[in-house]
């Protein structure tokens, strides 16, 4: 072999090498498994615009979405390893995953947005006040924000959860419930509260000021916050870019999500959003107060099968 010619060949493996340390990786080294619901508002965003998949990609990891109807089983997915990490759940859920035993942590909350639920009624029920609901049968959806919801107004009215009928259904059910009269009030919470407002004749009759916070919590498990505080890093820091972005291109972010949240007329989407603070921070152990009120709540009601310690949670918190 000529010395012109095995400086080629040389060549040619050199560039050849650097080619395949080069190209990118058809799959990526690890997958992070994401559970969300139709209000995770901002999870929902990051989705449809690919964000996250971007800023993950030079850890080398890929996303895998998975839609749950509500909390409490997006919660139970998370504790059997189903899933890695939750978008944000009403304050109430992580608190029935604790009763059930699981290693939970949160990583991210949103500040309090008590008007973005409510208890409504049709235009014409002879429902007036939170007392008249005593011994009627009431849709909501079992351990989401708005069970918490109901527990405070009828502590408030002097009834107790045992005074009226609770029919235990998800959004979409209870919806259909409410519609069509076979249940006397909704709790719901939004963007379903607009939706319903919009396209049926309701009222309102208490919403959360005054009784229910309604944080939303982002949680994982204990031992993903321990293993991949990098990856919580940058799922944190992309949820308060989407944050600030809806809050300042309200209209923009309504046209995104309502095809997602079943083809929503924007302008009830936009609606539904204002209710809502999305903005999000890090969980400081001070503000699990309310959380223990809930827990207690829950447990005074006899919903709940043991007490709960709201504070023995992992709390993660960037290096």
């Amino acid at each position: 072999m000529s010395n012109t010619h095995s400086k080629r060949s040389t060549l040619i493996a050199a560039s050849l090498a650097i080619g395949l340390l080069a190209a990118p990786l058809t799959e990526a080294a690890e997958q992070l498994r994401i559970g969300y619901q139709k209000s995770s508002t901002l999870i929902s965003l990051l989705k449809s615009q690919g964000t996250l998949e971007k800023a993950l990609a030079d850890q080398d990891i890929s996303v895998s979405w998975h839609e749950f109807p509500n909390g409490q089983p997006l919660l139970e997915a998370l504790n059997v390893g189903n899933i890695d990490l939750s978008a944000d759940v009403a304050d109430t859920v992580p608190v029935f995953a604790q009763a059930a035993g699981a290693d939970l942590a949160y990583f991210a909350q949103e500040a309090p947005s008590p008007s973005a639920q409510a208890i409504i009624v049709r235009e014409d029920s002879p429902i007036k006040t939170l007392a008249d609901l005593k011994g009627k049968k009431v849709a909501v959806t079992k351990a989401a924000g708005v069970h918490y919801l109901l527990i405070a107004a009828l502590n408030k009215a002097g009834l107790k959860f045992s005074d009226i009928e609770p029919a235990y259904l998800t959004p979409a059910d209870g919806r259909a419930a409410f519609e069509n009269r076979k249940v006397d009030a909704w709790v719901t919470w939004e963007p379903f509260l607009s939706g319903a407002q919009q396209q049926l004749p309701t009222r309102i009759l208490s919403d959360g000021k005054g009784l229910a916070d309604y944080q939303r919590y982002y949680l994982t498990s204990a031992t993903f916050a321990k293993s991949h505080p990098q990856v919580l890093q940058t799922v944190f820091a992309e949820l308060v870019k989407t944050g600030d972005w809806l809050r300042a291109n309200p209209r923009q972010a309504a046209e995104i999500l309502g095809p997602l949240w079943g083809n929503l007329d924007p302008a009830i989407v936009e609606k539904a959003n204002a209710k809502r603070s999305y903005q999000v921070r890090l969980v400081q152990p001070d503000s699990l107060v309310e959380q223990q009120k809930i827990a207690d709540a829950f447990y005074g009601a006899s919903l709940l099968p043991t007490s709960v310690d709201a504070r023995e949670v992992s709390i993660w918190s960037p290096q």
